[in-house]
């Protein structure tokens, strides 16, 4: 999920692309269940009041590659007041313990719930987990009934996004380009 990374315009003198910014929505719930789970061991769990530093971790392992930025330059205080909103759920994705991905659902519109953020970590990729993965935080983000759901992918996200997000569901309602400024070097998480 690419709302990490669009900008209107860059911040400082690092070097930018454009992009295309593809937005999607759901108008109705799906009618298939969520996929069965993969091989291995896998949860799904969700995390309350996630602390600012697993957050911040699992934002970069997920994002890094795709060159999030947003939320990495929010302050500590910032970033609180958004992921532990009553109205915003973080999903972590598990495999034989390890984190594999996460998701992010934003309630706090009452015309549509977005999923906000959502990706694999490079090294969970190509696993069959993605499918598994979106079809549960889909199925979650129609729990609570809203009119529609919502994501965003732009061309810096994975090649596989934007047709996974179609094969399960999602319609193309709007194209953006928009400008990208690039991290030198994406650092490694911590």
């Amino acid at each position: 999920m690419t709302q990490g990374h669009f900008q209107s315009r860059p911040t400082t003198n690092a070097k930018s692309v454009t992009v295309t910014v593809t937005y999607l929505e759901q108008t109705n719930r799906p009618a298939f269940p969520p996929k069965p789970s993969p091989k291995g061991k896998i949860a799904i769990l969700q995390a309350i009041e996630i602390p600012i530093h697993y957050y911040r971790y699992l934002y970069r392992l997920v994002g890094d590659s795709c060159n999030w930025v947003s939320r990495r330059r929010m302050s500590d205080q910032d970033l609180k007041d958004v992921i532990h909103h009553p109205d915003v759920e973080i999903y972590i994705l598990y495999a034989n313990g390890a984190p594999a991905g996460f998701g992010e659902i934003d309630r706090r519109n009452d015309a549509f719930h977005e999923i906000k953020f959502f990706g694999l970590a490079p090294e969970f990729q190509g696993r069959r987990l993605g499918g598994f993965f979106l079809s549960n935080i889909i199925d979650i983000a129609w729990a609570k009934d809203p009119q529609k759901v919502r994501l965003e992918t732009c061309t810096l996200d994975h090649p596989a996004a934007l047709p996974l997000y179609q094969k399960y569901g999602f319609d193309v309602y709007d194209r953006r380009d928009g400008v990208v400024e690039l991290m030198d070097q994406p650092p490694t998480p911590n």
